[in-house]
């Protein structure tokens, strides 16, 4: 995210995007109890407010930003297996697509044996603790690097047109890191007063949640500049053990994070399905092993053919973050309660509305166009 941006826009786009989510989220938030009901699900939000079609619409757009974030944490848990694998025999036998097969498999075997999101339980503890084991040795050496480094070059790669374009789709990528889509859906279970417990959540998330996110980011820029790799840790040196920690940390965290958002497409096929009962019993189980591994193969072998897949991520988070989190919650917010405005709060909703879908526009216009680029230097499954 620093790399195409630098110091000042790296920065300041980081916070910016932290505020704008945490606005974007609470407006969300606010709606969750709308009708005199609760909304567990947020294409049911957006249908009871606009719809059928705009909740078709919504779930195509959702399901679209969640496939691409679950294919992102099988490249992470593939390049955290690569990483393992390079400290011990670096001897370019194994290839990443390999290792992004390896990594899809333990994910499906984990959705096989999770049925569903509230079993999660205990694992959600173990995912605090990997999160925090991995910020604090990823953040430990690469601060050892960088007071131990020579002066580093900060400036942005590439010609005058070519950083319009990464800074248009650093923007994407910027909410895309901190938006899913799914914010009903994680907070379904909360308890009341629902709308006032949220809110907490989201202040604490986007305030003492993002700080590792920015001293990680801040930290790896700062000791690498802009040679800095898309995962961090084939940056960093130090004691193997250490290395070899915050890549096992990184793989299980991956394993499970891609549950979660996976959730809400085996919460609709389970549905579509009509699994009930026991999760042992052969015909809910047989269902997990067939959809959910079927569902997860697709997954792997997208993130293996294409494992420049942040370039895709630009372009999901120009077609689907910006609509469904900006434009679509300020317009939501702009509908249900258009009698209680002020006409100065109608303009200001308006004007997000205009403003995130000319960045939507234009994100998607530098995305297309990054995707294209990067075709034409890496080939499909390759080793990066």
């Amino acid at each position: 995210m620093m790399v195409p941006l630098g110091w000042i826009g790296g920065v300041v786009g980081l916070i910016l995007a932290t505020a704008i989510s945490l606005y974007a989220n609470a407006l969300i938030a606010m709606l969750h109890e709308f009708g005199g009901q609760r909304h567990i699900r947020y294409k049911d939000l957006a249908g009871y407010i606009y719809g059928r079609k705009v909740y078709s619409l919504t779930w195509a757009l959702q399901s679209l930003n969640l496939f691409m974030i679950n294919t992102g944490y099988i490249i992470l848990a593939g390049s955290a297996l690569k990483g393992i694998y390079v400290l011990f025999r670096d001897d370019d036998q194994m290839k990443l697509p390999y290792f992004i097969a390896i990594a899809g498999f333990v994910c499906a075997m984990f959705a096989i044996c999770i049925p569903h999101l509230s079993a999660l339980g205990i694992w959600l503890g173990f995912s605090t603790v990997f999160s925090l084991v991995y910020f604090v040795i990823a953040f430990v050496l690469t601060l050892r690097d960088g007071i131990n480094s020579p002066a580093r070059d900060y400036s942005i790669p590439g010609t005058s047109t070519s950083k319009i374009f990464t800074t248009i789709g650093a923007a994407a990528n910027l909410v895309f890191a901190f938006n899913t889509g799914m914010l009903p859906e994680i907070q379904a279970t909360i308890r009341q007063p629902v709308v006032k417990n949220m809110m907490k959540a989201l202040y604490f998330q986007f305030t003492v949640g993002v700080l590792p996110l920015y001293l990680v980011t801040f930290t790896g820029y700062w000791a690498y500049g802009s040679s800095t790799t898309t995962y961090l840790l084939n940056n960093v040196n130090g004691p193997v053990w250490m290395k070899v920690m915050a890549n096992i940390t990184a793989f299980l965290q991956s394993v499970i994070a891609l549950h979660i958002f996976a959730s809400p497409m085996y919460e609709y096929l389970d549905t579509k399905h009509g699994i009930k009962g026991s999760a042992m019993a052969f015909k809910n189980l047989s269902f997990r092993v067939l959809v959910r591994g079927g569902y997860l193969t697709l997954t792997t072998f997208i993130s293996a053919l294409l494992p420049f897949l942040g370039d895709f991520m630009s372009l999901t988070g120009a077609i689907c973050t910006f609509p469904l989190t900006f434009i679509l919650a300020n317009h939501m917010y702009l509908v249900a309660n258009e009698n209680k405005l002020t006409s100065i709060q109608k303009l200001w909703h308006w004007l997000n509305i205009c403003f995130f879908s000319i960045m939507s526009v234009a994100a998607t216009i530098a995305a297309v166009r990054l995707v294209v680029l990067d075709s034409k230097t890496y080939h499909v499954f390759a080793d990066l």
